[in-house]
């Protein structure tokens, strides 16, 4: 659903047919120790590192470091990756571990919201509790930075392996399957994550954007 309805800041990069060609000419580079082989990992892979840690950490500093750590144990552990097809994966399961680590050295955290908390509620039946329906707010230009912003902060709020999953699959465009192994779960955990994560972040989004701009009569 939100990846559908929102072809926005966040969900409208996809991955592309020619990964695993791509990667087989880097992975070959930085297995020959080629001189160029950092450079060309940096700017294949380098934003969407980037992306994946500020995702997780929050933080654009943190972020930064986690790419650079992340990326240096990419070149130094080269030869322990399996196939070229699992490149990709490899190097996001580091990325996520090294973001994961720079949550736990903070010396405070903030407190994580409860997916509980927000999903949808039940009849005693067993159906869903309408949502509030926003879609209509998607074509109103004036409100596509109260989105952006809203749509960011509904990401933060999400526990740490929930949003890592929502960002692989909605915005780096992996695969369930692809998922599965940057993280180390089970197929059935990575889709029960991402539609998890989904209706959370609808739940935040249809709170806000349901509601008409500041300014503005209800509609009738």
């Amino acid at each position: 659903m939100i990846a559908v309805a929102i072809e926005n800041p966040w969900f409208s990069r996809r991955a592309t047919t020619a990964r695993v060609d791509r990667d087989g000419g880097l992975l070959e580079a930085l297995r020959r120790r080629a001189p160029d082989a950092p450079e060309r990992l940096v700017a294949t892979y380098g934003d969407r590192a980037y992306r994946l840690a500020v995702g997780i950490t929050g933080s654009a500093p943190d972020a930064e470091e986690v790419v650079q750590d992340a990326l240096w144990s990419v070149i130094r552990k080269i030869d322990s990756v399996r196939g070229d097809s699992a490149f990709g994966s490899w190097l996001y399961r580091i990325v996520a571990n090294a973001a994961y680590e720079k949550l736990r050295g903070r010396a405070s955290r903030r407190a994580e919201v409860s997916l509980e908390d927000v999903l949808p509620a039940f009849h005693e039946d067993g159906r869903a509790v309408p949502i509030a329906d926003w879609s209509s707010s998607l074509d109103d230009p004036s409100r596509s930075i109260e989105l952006r912003l809203v749509l960011t902060a509904a990401i933060a709020e999400l526990p740490p392996d929930y949003r890592t999953a929502l960002l692989l699959h909605d915005v780096e465009g992996l695969g369930n399957a692809e998922v599965a192994e940057a993280l180390g779960l089970t197929l059935a955990n990575v889709k029960s994550r991402v539609h998890r994560a989904r209706l959370f972040v609808r739940q935040r989004l249809a709170a806000t954007m349901a509601a008409p701009p500041a300014g503005e009569a209800p509609r009738r």
